[in-house]
């Protein structure tokens, strides 16, 4: 297995002593709109991302799909687009699909991203909620798990930038080949992002790659032998503390009944219509209610309520970093616009104030 990459200065990503926070969308279209949904929706995607930059958010994460309901197939296109028009922000994904992908064209356009942006990019690596990828690409999803473990591993020896020499199954060897563009801070980061399975925190931990936590139903709290298990993982290896993230879904709106009543018509037909194809029962207000509750992993409601809701999950995990995915099925540009401006102005100032509190 490829050797961590220690030299790395992750305090960059979020630490717990000050907390990133960040957003995330995954380009969600509306399915009946008029032909050209798609390209509509990833400019919006950049024109929300110049929001965040602006009121404070301290990183943007696109997810990739390749599915109607989703706008985004090529994250590191639409995030070039955002550094051309943003100063300050971090741009990664949540997450690439790194199974499906060559992971010498990964690093090659994440390094290519990093240096347009000035230092700002950085990689979310997973296998993904959805399949269609695999058989779009002419992959054998009787392959997913050890896709994803050679992948990881072939990457994770990109990230020393120097000469690679390497050999897997599911391509010709390296030979003492090196990869380009190399950047300035000598690699990019890489989160490894995990749905809750603790063999997939041990192999973040083995790799040195910090661990980001997809929680999208039941508790955070729920968590926490996760999280504790990564850090005792990195104890074990020699490694030092690296940090943790939570990735969740919400809505920001002036109160809590607004954004309730803003969010929930979208929540219940996205979550229902993908319930479909999954075997799940149809969505209800009580499962949303019991979702939005204080310890929940619905992040939605006024500035305060979330801030709180924030600020606790960061506490309960440790927490370096945390990242609200708030675009939903077909909820209003408009309406997302106003979270993300609430989000920053008025959630993220409030976290840090509850954070240096506690």
């Amino acid at each position: 297995m490829t050797d961590p990459v220690q030299a790395f200065d992750h305090s960059v990503l979020g630490t717990r002593e000050h907390l990133s926070l960040g957003l995330d969308t995954f380009g969600d279209a509306p399915l009946d709109a008029a032909p050209g949904n798609h390209a509509e929706t990833l400019r919006q995607v950049v024109e929300e991302a110049v929001l965040a930059d602006r009121v404070g958010v301290d990183y943007i994460g696109l997810g990739e799909h390749h599915r109607p309901d989703y706008a985004i197939s090529a994250p590191d296109v639409v995030l070039a687009a955002i550094a051309g028009r943003t100063e300050r922000i971090r741009l990664g994904t949540g997450v690439t699909v790194l199974s499906s992908d060559d992971p010498i064209r990964v690093y090659e356009r994440f390094a290519t991203l990093d240096a347009v942006s000035n230092g700002r990019a950085e990689v979310q690596l997973g296998r993904g909620s959805f399949i269609e990828s695999f058989g779009l690409f002419g992959l054998d999803l009787a392959d997913y798990d050890r896709l994803f473990d050679e992948k990881l591993d072939l990457f994770a020896a990109l990230q020393h930038e120097r000469p690679v020499t390497w050999e897997g199954t599911f391509r010709t060897p390296l030979t003492d080949q090196q990869v380009y563009p190399t950047t300035a801070a000598g690699k990019v980061p890489a989160w490894i992002g995990v749905g809750g399975t603790p063999q997939s925190v041990v192999r973040a931990a083995r790799y040195g790659m910090p661990l980001m936590l997809a929680v999208i139903g039941g508790s955070p709290a729920a968590f926490v032998p996760l999280a504790d298990l990564y850090r005792d993982a990195l104890g074990q290896l020699g490694l030092p503390e690296l940090p943790i993230g939570m990735h969740s879904p919400g809505h920001v709106a002036a109160t809590d009944e607004a954004a309730r009543e803003q969010l929930f018509p979208h929540q219940a037909e996205l979550v229902t219509r993908l319930g479909r194809e999954r075997g799940w029962p149809p969505y209800s207000r009580i499962a949303f209610e019991q979702s939005a509750a204080p310890q929940g992993a619905l992040f939605v409601g006024s500035p305060e309520t979330v801030a709180q809701k924030i600020a606790w999950a960061a506490r309960t995990l440790g927490l370096s970093r945390f990242q609200l995915k708030y675009s939903v099925g077909a909820l209003p540009h408009e309406q997302r616009l106003e979270s993300i401006r609430l989000y920053g102005e008025e959630v993220i100032p409030r976290v840090r104030e509850l954070m240096a509190d506690s």
